[in-house]
């Protein structure tokens, strides 16, 4: 049973990472979508800015609430987020709420403060943004289905639409479990599954998208979705007294994810790396990478 601290911790952090991960997948679709599909472009647009309005309360509950280890490991934004957001604005005619990036950036300078009567209100807040991810879960998967059916063109894979709706009930799984103060941190193997899963994905992902010039990059792409896949099964077969070994070997395979995810999304900022990718989608990865690097740390330190 979560206390009331812990509640309202949890609850935040995982609203303000999946939060922006939320509405970054809408600008990703509405974004690759070609004029003749307004409905869904406009739909995906509305969804958006009702999970940067309720991002707005999240990031405002958060000064002084979060923890260390969640604010350094840059999984909600990073160095690079503000000016991938500008970069899309630019290129794509998007708008997003950037002020919401700033004061991400500024939740590190904040001190600590009274935490006063907050739990029902992120209860509620969090019933909110169920509804919410909800609503989201029901558009991704139609737009996968009419996709399915060459009803709707789009420029994202199929298989990406899926992984978008997984995550999202990823999201909703957690959030979930924490609204019914059900925390189970012995299921670390099914999570890394999962994790594992995500990395392989965005490894094929990119591949995909960079251009054929760009043979090396391709290559490394292609070595990770192999490594993840392998993984995947290891992790998958893995019994419990070997949640640690296995845990360590996902750990070094991230941070080796994660070099490759920084340096590709500061290559394509300064338009250096030829592709299909846009900045705000590669600084996207790079911070899903982060927080997986920070869930197996923070598994492993029980393992001493």
């Amino acid at each position: 049973m979560l206390k009331d601290r812990d509640f309202i911790r949890l609850s935040l952090e995982l609203n303000l990472f999946f939060g922006r991960i939320m509405k970054e997948h809408l600008i990703f679709m509405a974004i690759s979508m070609p004029i003749i599909n307004s409905k869904y472009v406009l739909e995906a647009d509305t969804l958006k800015e009702s999970f940067e309005k309720l991002l707005e309360e999240v990031v405002s509950l958060s000064k002084g609430l979060i923890s260390k280890e969640a604010l350094e490991s840059n999984e909600f934004v990073t160095k690079y987020t503000l000016d991938a957001e500008k970069q899309v604005e630019d290129l794509f005619g998007v708008c997003i709420n950037k002020k919401l990036t700033e004061a991400t950036l500024d939740l590190a300078d904040k001190k600590s403060e009274p935490l006063y009567n907050l739990e029902g209100y992120v209860a509620d807040l969090n019933e909110r943004i169920k509804n919410l991810l909800m609503e989201a879960i029901k558009f991704k998967e139609e737009v996968h289905e009419e996709v399915l059916k060459c009803r709707l063109s789009t420029f994202i894979y199929p298989q990406m639409l899926e992984h978008l709706v997984e995550e999202a009930k990823f999201y909703l799984k957690l959030l979930l479990a924490i609204q019914e103060r059900n925390i189970n941190d012995k299921d670390i193997l099914e999570k890394e599954v999962f994790w594992n899963h995500v990395m392989m994905d965005h490894a094929l992902f990119t591949r995909g998208l960079l251009d054929p010039s760009e043979e090396d990059l391709i290559k490394r792409a292609q070595d990770f979705s192999k490594k993840f896949e392998e993984l995947v099964e290891k992790t998958k077969d893995a019994k419990k007294g070997q949640a640690c070994e296995i845990s360590g070997k996902n750990l070094k395979a991230t941070e080796e994810v994660k070099d490759f995810n920084s340096a590709a999304t500061k290559g394509i900022l300064a338009c250096e790396i030829k592709g299909l990718i846009n900045p705000l989608l590669a600084d996207h990865l790079l911070r899903e990478t982060n927080r997986y690097i920070r869930l197996l740390k923070d598994f492993l330190k029980t393992c001493k």
